[in-house]
């Protein structure tokens, strides 16, 4: 997960063994993680942490955690549970469930079939499943909050020159708020990872308290909800990329990682016989 913490203002000259050593040293317990192990957040400032776990018999990951300011609406399809880490789990479904989407099987996410103006698809990485029942209903609607890092940045500039439009899909601009989200992996290993197109809605400079680094957040136009994401500047650099710009569009595959803020199903009640 190192690379990831570019996206939040840890350079490529930080050591990672230094970050985690800083977390242990200042972090807090974070909820819903269970007791064996390490589980710590850091606050970093703006919505910004850092978190390390380490189960049982598990070398400790460190990787970047953003408090979103939205929340969407998702139709679940599966819940793949982490053998190795019971509070992370893959949730795969479709944001913003219409009557249009009420068919969609978990199929249709990797292959491209979702239309609706509202609905698309999305598998996130939710690292408090703990808070989820074993098994989960289809179709049964969760709220949650997730955030996107990117992996790897394909494109950025004007919509125009969108690479994803020229050789894949000539509707690009077209689409419902000009936007392609796929979900990548598949129905039996779905990767928690998407392929977007997008416009960028907007940009806020927030500061890595930690590093002193400014960090990026770009909101993009996503259908119905926007999706807040976060590049590394030092990948871009690398790879000849311009900064992001409002209005431009950018492409590539971005991690979700997110938490469930609503939507739980009801415990069952306890039935009692008297007599």
């Amino acid at each position: 997960m190192d690379f990831l913490l570019e996206c939040i203002g840890f350079g490529p000259t930080w050591d990672l063994q230094a970050v985690e050593d800083e977390v242990r040293r200042r972090g807090e317990p974070t909820a819903w993680r269970g007791r064996d192990g390490e589980h710590l957040r850091l606050p970093l400032a703006g919505g910004l942490e850092l978190r390390l776990d380490r189960d049982t018999e598990r070398e400790a990951s460190v990787w970047p955690f953003y408090t979103s300011r939205y929340r969407r609406r998702v139709a679940a399809l599966t819940l793949h549970r982490l053998e190795d880490s019971r509070g992370d789990a893959i949730l795969t479904g479709y944001t913003n469930p219409t009557a249009a989407a009420d068919s969609l099987e978990v199929g249709d996410l990797f292959a491209g079939s979702i239309e609706d103006h509202l609905s698309h698809p999305l598998t996130c990485y939710l690292t408090d499943a703990e808070r989820l029942p074993r098994s989960l209903p289809v179709g049964h609607v969760l709220a949650i909050m997730a955030t996107g890092f990117a992996l790897q940045v394909d494109y950025v500039g004007p919509n125009e020159g969108s690479p994803f439009r020229a050789e894949r899909d000539p509707e690009l601009l077209e689409r419902p708020h000009g936007a392609r989200i796929d979900a990548l992996g598949g129905s039996d290993s779905p990767a928690a990872c998407m392929e977007l197109s997008m416009r960028i809605r907007s940009i806020t400079h927030l500061r890595n308290d930690l590093t002193g680094e400014h960090v990026d957040r770009i909101e993009l136009d996503a259908p119905g909800t926007p999706l807040e994401v976060f590049v590394s500047p030092w990948q871009l650099t690398s790879d000849g990329l311009p900064p992001p710009k409002i209005g431009h569009r950018i492409e590539g595959v971005f991690l979700l990682l997110g938490r469930i803020v609503g939507g739980l199903p009801r415990p069952r009640r306890r039935e009692v016989a008297f007599g």
